[in-house]
């Protein structure tokens, strides 16, 4: 049986690329080259690496680029876009949480939710920082982003549901502040 996030990502590829939060992906590769100072030497790990945006634009700019991810679906999309972009890149389907590298990358990236923190315990989130964290060659680098504990005070999952579809689900959120969790109901 499946994870809940690899049904999740597994149904949500068609759609991944139209969402509005993969439009910054020029901006974040900007960010990333200048964290590692434009060292083209530099050897990357993008980990949740999806349909390979990140990936893709930093193999585009020269960088040698390996890309991670649970959902092979989504590595199916992420390979076709890198052919279709005439660039070389190896896609690897793999757990976060048991990466099959050690000490071999000076950055290790997790962007946009790539498989950190969308665990259920933090534990396994742990798991996820321990097992990037072996991937790096000393003195390396981990880049990642998470998710903004107060969005959901300030913002609805309707709000971001496309009006127009046929069928949805609405999920419903609180935050709790004393715990810093949140919990989420379908509807």
């Amino acid at each position: 049986m499946q994870q809940w996030y690899q049904e999740l990502f597994n149904s949500f590829v068609n759609k991944y690329e139209n969402e509005s939060f993969t439009q910054g992906t020029v901006g974040e590769v900007d960010f990333l080259e200048s964290e590692i100072n434009h060292d083209k030497s530099c050897k990357i790990l993008d980990v949740g690496c999806g349909t390979g945006r990140h990936a893709i634009e930093l193999t585009k700019r020269g960088y040698q680029v390996t890309g991670v991810d649970l959902s092979e679906k989504m590595l199916k999309r992420a390979r076709e876009k890198a052919a279709e972009s005439g660039v070389g890149i190896d896609f690897i389907q793999a757990d976060a949480r048991n990466l099959p590298f050690q000490g071999e990358f000076d950055l290790v990236v997790m962007l946009c939710e790539g498989g950190f923190p969308l665990m259920e315990t933090d534990e396994m989130n742990f798991q996820i920082l321990e097992s990037a964290s072996r991937s790096l060659k000393k003195g390396g680098k981990l880049i990642f982003t998470t998710l903004n504990g107060l969005f959901p005070l300030f913002h609805s999952v309707k709000d971001f549901i496309n009006s127009n579809s046929e069928s949805q689900t609405n999920r419903e959120n609180s935050f709790n502040l004393m715990t810093f969790g949140m919990n989420t109901r379908w509807k």
